[in-house]
């Protein structure tokens, strides 16, 4: 009957050492939560309509430059964002046939209508390329914001997509949470534009706009006063270069005021275009432009190869290296809008520590003060497989890397009622088998025999519904059930497997005629 019983003391010892092993050392290995540790709560809301209004038109300009290198001579491409469709016009009816020809490789479009003059074709997008379009956004989204957040340097984030184009961002131990939004939340979208100098900027002002002109502004503040003034800008709509070339960006200072500015770096693409765009252009103008704000509009002086330019402005060192990091991790592809934004103070985290921890405490002095008195000297080892259960479950909390969440200490306290429970199935169930007049040895192996299928029952259901929990779950309440569930499944192993290895411990050693219970 005994002859496994060593093989069964080892399994539980080598189990001991690798719970402890795994936790320590435990301040290392088991991070704190945003609600412990304090930190920001943020729910984004990704604007994917505007990522799909800029497909479209990036579109629109791939399919005006298809048609122009088959020599044929365009009136207009228009991109139509309120119906997702372009409208094609040619100057001659002859053309459209080759036009026709050029969309066939546009397989994601599909024509709707075709001018009663001949000269016109209207293509619109298919709904399964604009589902697709939004899915990438809030993907590229969650990358973006990732790869700023790591960069940041902020431990143990929490970033996830929550529904269809909210993404869930937590940051532990953030202390200045509008920097930390400034960071997340901008679009960086960096664009060179050349200035608009053959109009007038006062014409434009009035409201007579050139139809491929734009009005953008530079902010200037004022360091002494701290007031901000704008100033308009005539520019002209067309991108020249992109900030989807860029291969570097980092923080320099120069060598006259020592004033920090972003030098940034192209690849062989972008390299190219910048060289042909400066040297097109000299004595004119080249607005640097993030995010629709003008930072700077150099007069360019000669050609520019190598691919190198810099972003200057009225930067503090904190700001230049904020700018560099999000250009770095790149331009979020569409705008984002704060749903939420929650701040967990630090004291309020502590304060929670302390109490969770006090709950522990106190809840398993009562349950051990309990179980002692109630079942005697079987109680011992009742506590005893608790201690081992509290043990593996932080030993598993360090294994998966899991935060501990307030939420997750209350499923500590949950998982000590339940491996309690568990030992009470079994002690009841012995004690009734000896009422029937059993032996020791027959009233605990029927004991654990008959309560086994209950406390399989009772937690398996449990452990369901803390799955569910994790899968739809977000932030407090995946820690809750994750915690729960290794509580669950270290309860089955102290409750049956350690308690019964305990109780053939003692009856191998000796004869007992009557069993403290």
């Amino acid at each position: 009957m005994y002859k496994n019983l060593k093989w069964r003391i080892l399994i539980i010892l080598l189990t001991i050492f690798g719970a402890v092993a795994l936790a320590y050392p435990l301040k290392e290995k088991i991070s704190l939560g945003l609600d412990l540790q304090g930190g920001m709560h943020l729910v984004l809301e990704v604007k994917v309509e505007k990522a799909v209004e800029a497909s479209l038109e990036r579109l629109a300009d791939d399919i005006k430059r298809d048609i122009g290198e088959e020599d044929l001579e365009v009136d207009r491409i228009k991109a139509i964002f309120d119906k997702l469709q372009v409208n094609i016009r040619m100057v001659d009816a002859l053309d459209l046939p080759p036009v026709k020809k050029v969309m066939e490789g546009y397989t994601f479009f599909t024509k709707v209508s075709e001018d009663s003059d001949g000269l016109g074709l209207v293509y619109e997008l298919d709904a399964d390329q604009v589902k697709q379009i939004e899915e990438n956004a809030v993907s590229q989204g969650l990358e973006t914001i990732r790869n700023r957040v790591d960069q940041f340097g902020v431990s143990e984030p929490t970033i996830q997509v929550q529904g269809e184009r909210r993404i869930l961002i937590q940051l532990p131990g953030v202390k200045d949470p509008e920097r930390a939004i400034n960071l997340i939340g901008k679009t960086a979208r960096l664009e060179f534009k050349l200035v608009d100098e053959d109009n007038s900027l006062q014409d434009a002002l009035a409201g007579r706009i050139p139809e491929e002109s734009e009005i953008l502004y530079t902010r200037k503040e004022n360091k002494e006063t701290g007031e901000v003034t704008k100033e308009p800008f005539l520019l002209k709509k067309r991108t020249v270069l992109t900030g989807e070339t860029l291969t570097g960006a980092e923080v320099r200072f120069d060598g006259d005021f020592n004033e920090p500015y972003v030098a940034l770096n192209f690849n062989s693409v972008g390299a190219m275009i910048f060289h042909e765009v400066t040297r097109e252009n000299i004595r004119k103008r080249l607005a640097i432009v993030l995010d629709d704000n003008v930072y700077s509009a150099p007069v360019i002086q000669d050609a520019i190869p190598g691919g190198r330019a810099q972003i200057t402005g009225q930067f503090t060192s904190e700001d230049a290296r904020d700018l560099a990091i999000i250009l770095r991790a790149g331009a979020l592809p569409a705008p984002v809008v704060i749903l939420e934004n929650r701040t967990v103070g630090p004291s309020l985290g502590q304060d929670s520590i302390n109490k969770g921890i006090s709950s522990i405490i106190f809840g398993g002095i009562l349950v051990v003060v309990f179980i002692l008195i109630y079942y005697k000297l079987s109680g011992v080892i009742a506590v005893t497989a608790l201690s081992l259960n509290i043990v593996l479950l932080v030993g598993a909390l360090a294994y998966f890397g899991a935060a501990l969440t307030l939420p997750g200490i209350a499923g500590i306290i949950l998982t000590v009622g339940m491996a309690i429970d568990a030992n009470v199935l079994v002690f009841e169930r012995i004690r009734e088998e000896i009422k029937l007049g059993k032996t020791v040895r027959a009233a605990i192996e029927a004991g654990f025999a008959k309560a086994f299928r209950t406390i399989v029952d009772a937690n398996i259901t449990t452990f369901i519904a803390a799955v569910v929990l994790f899968q739809f779950g977000t932030g407090p309440i995946k820690g809750f059930a994750i915690t729960l569930c290794i509580g669950i499944a270290a309860s089955m192993f102290t409750a049956v497997f350690v308690s019964r290895t305990f109780f053939d411990c003692t009856m191998s050693r000796q004869k007992l005629d009557k069993l403290s219970i």
